[in-house]
């Protein structure tokens, strides 16, 4: 019997292509559903995802532990290294933790300085200061913490003095729990796949790098377009929709860091942090 051919055929090998140069990650079937639609394909998803899963099957993925908080209460801070080397790059990922709003922003080191200096950007875009913000063991936020208990932390003193500045508390996960900043842990994941991989897959394809001055500019219309307009598989609307009403419940943003970072001496920073269960 004859193979019938589907609406997808035409693209095939553009398709296969793209998995090519992203290879040994992955581009998303709704990646690339928007690209070849640009290109006159007129079919539906799963006409497309059919095809992706003879190209490789489908992988099972290790659940993330999430909570809510109120609109306003936290925001979830996180790296994501992308590349090591001559040529390192990064993202600053911080997802607000009602509403799922993101912001991205790349550079090339995770220096205290950059992470300040991202935090206020970020503020900045969503137009206030949440009243906590969740951290795993950033070295350039935590020095040395109680693993058991409620213990004395030890804080990077010039991080430590920009919260107070700010109007944030500090929050660790729990100890061994990373995965506990689940909101953006898995917005870190839908980054990679959806915005990264298929951005390197087509500059490799010219023959180009990615830099981190490029990448924030592309991110942050791939944010406007894409990642912020979706509807939330977990809140089932938009994260921009849910912004005005977490918007509301922030704080005022405060004046222009200037506390001077390379003086600060992390040794002294000590401060008591209430542990909270997330579970």
């Amino acid at each position: 019997k004859a193979k019938r051919m589907t609406k997808a055929a035409p693209f095939e090998g553009y398709l296969r292509e793209r998995q090519a140069a992203a290879h040994p990650e992955w581009i998303p079937a709704s990646v690339l559903l928007r690209e070849i639609a640009a290109q006159g394909y007129r079919g539906g998803a799963s006409q497309l995802r059919a095809f992706m899963h003879t190209l490789k099957p489908a992988l099972t993925q290790e659940p993330v532990v999430r909570f809510e908080t109120a609109p306003g209460e936290q925001m979830q801070v996180d790296w994501v290294e992308f590349r090591k080397g001559a040529q390192p790059l990064y993202a600053f990922c911080a997802t607000l933790g009602y509403s799922r709003m993101s912001y991205v922003e790349f550079v090339t080191d995770m220096k205290v300085t950059t992470l300040i200096g991202c935090h206020e950007r970020s503020f900045a875009a969503f137009g206030g200061v949440v009243r906590q913000v969740l951290y795993d063991n950033m070295k350039t936020v935590v020095l040395e913490r109680d693993v058991h208990g409620t213990g004395a932390h030890r804080y990077h003193a010039g991080f430590l003095d920009y919260a107070r500045h700010a109007g944030f508390v500090i929050k660790l996960c729990r100890p061994y729990r990373a995965r506990t900043k689940g909101k953006v842990e898995r917005f870190n994941g839908y980054l990679r796949r959806s915005f990264y991989v298929p951005l390197v897959a087509q500059l490799k394809q010219a023959g180009l790098v990615l830099d981190a001055t490029t990448a924030t500019v592309q991110v942050r219309r791939w944010l406007d377009e894409v990642a912020n307009v979706r509807v939330h598989g977990t809140t089932g609307e938009p994260p921009v929709a849910r912004l005005e009403t977490e918007r509301a419940a922030l704080q005022a943003l405060p004046p222009a860091w200037r506390g001077d970072i390379e003086a600060a001496r992390p040794q002294d920073a000590r401060r008591q942090l209430e542990f909270r269960t997330f579970d």
